[in-house]
Formats: C-alpha cells, sequence, structure tokens
C-alpha cells in the first residue's frame, strides 16, 4: 500500500504542478502549454483569483514531490479538488477524466494518512 501512496502523491503532485504553471501563463498573458476549460476561465474574472489558486496549486504540488507536510497539503488541496470535480462533473465535461483522477488520488491519499485526522476528529 505504501508504493501505491508514493505513486499518488508523485502523480498528484505532477499534475498540480503543470496545471499551476499552465495557469500562470494564461494569468501572465501566454498561450497555455495544456489544454485549458475556456468555462473554467470565465470564473477567473478578476486575475487575483487564479493567480492565488494557481500559486496555491504549484505549492501544493511541490510539497507533495518533496514530501514535506503531505497531510497539510492534502487538507488545502482537498476543496480545490472537490471544486475541480464538482465544476467538470456540472459546468464543462471536456476535463472530467482528469478531475476523476485527482479525486481518486486524494482520496487514496487521505486514507493513507488518516491517522494524521483522526485527532482533530475527536469531540473535546
Amino acid at each position: 500500500m505504501k508504493s501505491v501512496s508514493i505513486v499518488s502523491r508523485w502523480i498528484m503532485g505532477a499534475i498540480f504542478i503543470l496545471a499551476g504553471l499552465n495557469g500562470w501563463l494564461v494569468f501572465f498573458g501566454y498561450s497555455p502549454f495544456l489544454p485549458t476549460s475556456p468555462k473554467a476561465m470565465d470564473f477567473f474574472q478578476f486575475p487575483y483569483l487564479l493567480f492565488t489558486e494557481k500559486t496555491v496549486e504549484v505549492i501544493g504540488g511541490l510539497l507533495l514531490l518533496s514530501n514535506r507536510f503531505v497531510p497539510l497539503t492534502l487538507i488545502i488541496l482537498a476543496p480545490i479538488v472537490g471544486n475541480i470535480l464538482l465544476f467538470h462533473l456540472f459546468a464543462d465535461l471536456s476535463l472530467l477524466p482528469l478531475a476523476m483522477v485527482l479525486t481518486v488520488l486524494e482520496g487514496i491519499l487521505l486514507w493513507h494518512y488518516r491517522a494524521c485526522y483522526q485527532p482533530l476528529l475527536r469531540a473535546k
């Protein structure tokens, strides 16, 4: 199971770094090197939103690849992954397979690090 979590962490980290860098290119007015969703770009009417989300994605991807603060990184990336899945499920099906892959990878990693979250779920 440990090798599955390592591979999942690497794949998820690489996806977030590439998606973040791709978004930075769009932010700075260059053509993206990966396909983007035009409908998703419509949501980023204010440039700081695109820059902020893509910066969080790049930092999260780097932390996953470097195996640093992985449980914290997964919690920070969870709403982004959930939003990506819901957006591509309901608004734009073009990148739904990638959204599903990200969701599965997030689930695998959350399960692997579940012991880190158990103290947070104890009632006091």
